[in-house]
């Protein structure tokens, strides 16, 4: 309840309004603000969460957390506060994606530098069976290959089509399983 408290005080000071006492239906505007403030980098907003004590690894209904948006979106310093205040980097979205891999996708080089410094596993695979590394041979974003080789990925893992991170960063991308 404090926080329940805290966060709906704290946003009527930014001027939002809420449409009603139930708390359902505060929880989920909470969760469209936290969401949003992630997309936009509003770091003011992101300590009046912080500060209250929200649940920073909230996932929405894609799975997708704060960290993850944020990194998506190219949002630094948003995902430095994030990790600072203890949020976990190695969440996946529902596909199984993580933030490093949003960013890598992105070619948000420096956020994909920050995240290689978490406590993830480098070889962590989204549904696909895709890894970090993977994303980063695909779209040759070859300085994160060699970051994520240092890290201790395993550049010539496969997917269950067999490509691997090596194979992706030299431009032969398998669509169908071999025989």
């Amino acid at each position: 309840m404090r926080i329940y408290l805290g966060l709906l005080a704290a946003l009527l000071t930014f001027g939002v309004q809420a449409e009603s006492a139930d708390p359902r239906v505060v929880k989920a505007q909470l969760q469209t603000y936290y969401f949003d403030a992630a997309r936009r980098g509003d770091v003011e907003m992101l300590n009046t969460f912080i500060e209250s004590g929200y649940s920073l690894n909230t996932q929405d209904e894609k799975g997708y957390t704060a960290l993850i948006l944020a990194a998506y979106h190219g949002q630094g310093t948003f995902v430095e506060h994030l990790l600072a205040a203890g949020a976990d980097a190695c969440v996946q979205d529902l596909r199984g994606n993580t933030a490093l891999m949003g960013a890598i996708f992105k070619g948000e080089l420096n956020i994909a530098q920050r995240l290689l410094a978490t406590t993830c596993n480098p070889d962590q695979r989204n549904a696909a069976g895709q890894t970090a590394a993977m994303y980063a041979g695909l779209f040759k974003r070859v300085e994160l290959l060699e970051a994520l080789k240092a890290e201790g990925a395993d550049l010539n893992v496969e997917d269950p089509l067999g490509n691997s991170a090596s194979r992706l960063a030299r431009g032969e991308i398998r669509t169908a399983a071999p025989r």
